[in-house]
């Protein structure tokens, strides 16, 4: 069964066979596909067009991918624009770089046509859940843990008083851990709930978000608010 009708799909990337790929495969499953060879054609294109999410590839000519997703990361209007990362192997610190910055998720070059598409499924999945859950449920008080105070309507988060800038996918996180005070939770939970990976687990990515995320909320060294599992995930203390 194809995709619900109507998702457009905005593909970057300055190698033209892949291009052509792509939009071929993906408009067999009934999506729509725009295509952008440039970095800085990218956000242009976004602006002037209703996309759903974004396949984007890190090496661009002009803008690179991950300047990119940090112009969409401070652009409130797409700064839940899904993006699907294209990388080659050798560009693990720009992946995780990517990921922090709000990127959904990430796929390396050479890839499978039929798994780009199942991440695709599953990223506007978790997009259209999020939405509709926003825009149905009741509004929600802030969380407060310890010194910690979790403002869920603002998505903003305090300590003692102090701003903490933390990234969507951090806020995410702490969120989560937070509302469910005292129960482990697994990293493939998190990577399901958070990132919405239904398969090819990358838990990984949990564990990277989760160090910065301590940092952030200075509990890098005295684990006063997040205790890590040994072999299964985390808690909030």
């Amino acid at each position: 069964m194809n995709p619900k009708q109507n998702k457009t799909i905005l593909v970057v990337d300055d190698e033209e066979h892949i291009l052509e790929l792509i939009r071929f495969n993906l408009e067999k499953e009934g999506y729509d596909v725009l295509l952008c060879e440039n970095g800085d054609e990218c956000i242009p294109m976004i602006q002037n067009n209703k996309v759903d999410l974004v396949v984007l590839d890190l090496m661009l000519p002009g803008m690179d991918g991950i300047q990119i997703c940090k112009k969409l990361n401070r652009m409130d209007e797409y700064e839940n624009l899904p993006i699907i990362m294209l990388t080659a192997k050798s560009e693990e610190t720009d992946r995780v770089l990517g990921l922090e910055l709000g990127a959904d998720d990430y796929i390396t070059k050479p890839f499978s046509v039929r798994e780009l598409i199942a991440r695709i499924r599953a990223v506007l999945r978790r997009s259209e859940s999020k939405q509709d859950s926003s825009r149905y449920e009741n509004k929600e008080k802030s969380i407060v843990v310890k010194d910690l105070i979790i403002d869920v309507e603002e998505h903003t988060v305090s300590i003692d008083g102090v701003y903490v800038e933390l990234t969507l996918k951090e806020f995410e996180l702490l969120k989560m851990l937070s509302e469910n005070r005292g129960k482990v939770l697994s990293r493939n939970l998190l990577l399901d709930e958070i990132w919405g990976y239904e398969y090819f687990g990358e838990t990984r990515t949990v564990d990277v978000h989760i160090r910065h995320l301590r940092r952030k909320i200075g509990d890098d060294k005295s684990n006063e608010y997040i205790e890590t599992i040994r072999g299964i995930g985390y808690k909030m203390k």
